[in-house]
């Protein structure tokens, strides 16, 4: 018997998980491994370099992989002129950022920036590939496959900086880590999903998806754009050392989020997309899923934040606790992500880009008015993290603002909904966080808090019956009816 759509919506939910945990899992070990190895200065230039792929690899997309889930109709000639339309994108950006490399490595006063740039902006070429292989799966509901190509290209790449790095590569291990991981998913994917650009181009289709997709390109670079903005001031006006310290202060809590937000919002996007014309429906929908994926971020955030310390004193020396305020306040920052993803998805799958478009100006602008103020007042990197958690908490209310009459679930609403889980979670901070004040080493002290910090969350969870605990469990009894 074939499987129902709620079925196959679970399973590619479960694949997603599975495959965000196994990836975030993997990385994390893997960066853990070269955070020893290398020096922190090697983690800046990395960091640098990101910045220029991240806004470069916004226009590869072009907004164009999410018309191609979104759109309810999409064939062979969709795929193919998308592709196309990608790769060019890819290429002029590749020789843009060619030349461009050795004024920025001057400009940045980073030496390394001018031949590390140049190869790894090759990472675009095969990016523009797997962002439509990507939209793909989604429209198949094929998370399965992306499971095993993602954890095999995670686990190839980390070997490959790992062994660099123990050479005495430095930050070209990085480089060489991040290039592998594309590269490999992207070869695994042609072999497991078996699509292949075909020789069709319709400037038609395109333009049709452009309709919708660039105000998404707008967003997307207004978005990338400014979060990486953060990141160059703090590398042109301090030091590598600095710029390594908040990138790896984001680092924990980004993969902790990553590992369930990111699932929940990579099926939620064509799921939304497919009941775009219910909205009641849509509203069911997406209230389980703020539910779901807050009850799990919202206590990871509080406990990596409470944890701080003895996790980064035993994971990764310290030699890097000066990261420890930036990971505190990052997490704070991503503990609403639930909010910010599924108001968004929805609004994308309402085919509403324009009205996307417009909150990122909106976000963008009185985010870069904290900015300023973080910079010329106050001139500290702690400053501009915080005005980063300040822009973002009130970005949550801006999100869910539209959402109100598109399918009548406010912001209040949803707070309402998570209330339970964001208090019993700073319950459950506090207790864990008042821990350090134990004389144990850290490695004991870590394994004790996060025991006690998941009695303390499970117990009262159940003990005052929160709702999200009724939906955890509805999952796992369909779980074991399979």
């Amino acid at each position: 018997m074939s499987e129902t759509r709620s079925q196959k919506t679970l399973s590619s939910f479960l694949f997603k998980v599975v495959e965000s945990l196994g990836n975030q899992g993997i990385a994390f070990v893997v960066s853990l491994l070269l955070a020893r190895l290398l020096d922190t200065s090697d983690y800046g230039v990395l960091s640098m370099l990101l910045v220029f792929i991240a806004v470069a690899q916004v226009f590869v997309t072009s907004g164009l992989n999410t018309a191609l889930i979104q759109r309810k109709d999409v064939d062979e000639t969709d795929l193919s002129s998308v592709f196309y339309v990608s790769f060019g994108v890819a290429a002029a950006f590749y020789a843009l950022l060619f030349a461009l490399a050795p004024w920025l490595a001057s400009y940045f006063n980073m030496p390394a920036l001018k031949s590390t740039l140049r190869v790894m902006a090759l990472i675009l070429l095969p990016g523009s590939l797997v962002s439509v292989q990507t939209a793909v799966v989604a429209r198949q509901m094929a998370f399965r496959k992306l499971m095993i190509a993602s954890l095999c290209a995670t686990v190839l790449s980390g070997t490959v900086g790992v062994v660099m790095a123990l050479n005495g590569a430095g930050y070209w291990a990085l480089v060489a880590q991040q290039m592998t991981n594309q590269c490999v998913l992207a070869i695994l994917l042609l072999i497991l999903i078996r699509w292949r650009p075909r020789r069709v181009f319709s400037f038609a289709r395109v333009k049709s998806h452009l309709r919708f997709g660039w105000k998404l390109l707008v967003s997307g670079l207004l978005d990338t754009g400014f979060t990486n903005l953060r990141s160059a001031v703090i590398g042109k006006k301090f030091s590598d050392d600095a710029l390594a310290f908040y990138t790896r202060g984001k680092q924990f809590p980004e993969l902790a989020m990553n590992a369930i937000n990111g699932s929940i919002s990579s099926v939620i996007l064509p799921v939304l997309s497919e009941q775009q014309d219910e909205t009641e429906r849509m509203k069911q929908t997406m209230r389980r899923s703020i539910m779901l994926s807050s009850f799990l971020v919202v206590p990871m955030m509080a406990g990596l934040a409470a944890v701080a310390e003895p996790m980064i004193r035993f994971l990764l020396t310290d030699k890097w606790l000066p990261c420890m305020p930036f990971l505190q306040l990052c997490c704070m920052d991503y503990a609403l992500y639930p909010i910010h993803t599924n108001n968004l998805s929805a609004i994308n799958a309402k085919g509403r880009s324009d009205v996307f478009l417009k909150l990122e100006i909106i976000k963008k602008a009185y985010g870069l008015a904290i900015l300023l103020v973080s910079v010329l007042c106050f001139d500290g990197v702690m400053a501009i993290a915080w005005g980063g958690v300040i822009s973002s908490l009130v970005s949550a209310a801006v999100n869910a603002h539209p959402n109100r009459e598109l399918i009548r679930y406010g912001f209040l609403e949803q707070m309402r909904d998570i209330l339970p889980t964001i208090l019993i979670s700073l319950v459950m901070f506090g207790v864990v966080y008042a821990m350090n004040a134990l004389a144990l080493p850290a490695a004991a002290l870590l394994v004790l808090q996060i025991a006690v910090g998941a009695a303390v969350y499970g117990g009262l969870s159940l003990l005052f019956k929160v709702e999200s605990v009724q939906l955890v469990g509805q999952v796992v009894k369909k779980l074991l009816k399979r």
